[in-house]
């Protein structure tokens, strides 16, 4: 009998990581049967302390407040975005109130930052381009290590849309997955992967946990401007990697980059920096924003 290509993929996956438990959502994003589908709009809270913030992560002990990771350009990006190179090449992860007061700034060694975690005292940074990897660094700045993105065979973890600390493990937004993959972060086992990317909208960046353990990530088409921009979010059974509702944004949006769950609503980040778009060529470059889905 002829093996179907999802039940392959699935089977492959399996034969990698098992006895490693696998939530394979549908391949692409296609159900079979109706998906609620709903529409959100946005609305903007304060503007970062920096340019481009491409990355969120809620802090609950100590002070508390909202983590934003800064993503700086790199020397090709600066040309393809016309944009100034910063000569100074780390990058900040700031600490804010819920009014954008700047409370703490830690820097990392991390590049084209995108997508971040707060969890066991450190910030966990995903790096978009090279030296690739997930950056973790304690409140002090300094660097406790340095790991790619598993599960590739020459050690090349690639490129990285998100982050997110969940019950003590990490969610990586792997853009050579094309999904959000779950691993021990005192090991780097991976543990589980939920297949994001589809044809329709083949871009993934950050994940967020809701109040009931259920997974939104944020989704988007290939596009070359901001009026082309079709983002959305994908909502998944954290328990199951089954799709629950797509969401499409309203024309005239916040473009949607990192994501984080608190006090009821999704909150996310504009970084101006978007593929195949001008530098800033959205109205909301900058801006952190709730979402509000209709």
């Amino acid at each position: 009998m002829r093996m179907k290509r999802r039940e392959f993929l699935a089977a492959g996956l399996a034969v990698n990581l098992s006895p490693i438990a696998i939530a394979l959502a549908h391949q692409g994003g296609a159900t079979s049967g109706a998906t609620p589908a709903r529409t959100a709009k946005t609305t903007r809270m304060f503007k970062s302390p920096g340019m481009y913030p491409n990355a969120l992560a809620v802090m609950t002990d100590g002070p508390g407040g909202l983590w934003i990771g800064q993503q700086k350009v790199t020397a090709q990006n600066a040309q393809t975005y016309n944009l100034p190179l910063d000569p100074n090449r780390e990058e900040a992860a700031w600490l804010v109130d819920w009014n954008g007061k700047l409370i703490k700034t830690v820097t990392t060694q991390s590049r084209n930052t995108s997508g971040m975690a707060y969890g066991n005292g450190c910030v966990w940074m995903g790096a978009n381009a090279e030296p690739y990897g997930i950056f973790q660094v304690d409140m002090g700045s300094r660097q406790i290590s340095h790991r790619q993105i598993p599960l590739s065979i020459d050690g090349k973890g690639g490129g990285c849309h998100g982050v997110k600390w969940h019950d003590g493990k990490l969610w990586i937004a792997a853009l050579r997955l094309g999904g959000i993959l779950r691993v021990d972060p005192t090991t780097w086992v991976p543990e589980a992967l939920i297949r994001v990317s589809s044809t329709e909208k083949p871009r993934l960046h950050d994940a967020a946990f809701d109040h009931e353990g259920h997974i939104w990530v944020v989704t988007g088409n290939s596009s070359t401007s901001y009026a082309e921009g079709k983002a959305g979010l994908n909502k998944y059974d954290g328990k199951t990697g089954q799709l629950l509702m797509t969401v499409d944004f309203q024309p005239g949006s916040c473009d949607p980059h990192g994501l984080v769950w608190h006090d009821g609503r999704l909150i996310s980040c504009d970084a101006g920096i978007h593929p195949g778009w001008k530098g800033n060529e959205s109205p909301h470059t900058g801006y952190i924003f709730s979402i509000e889905i209709g």
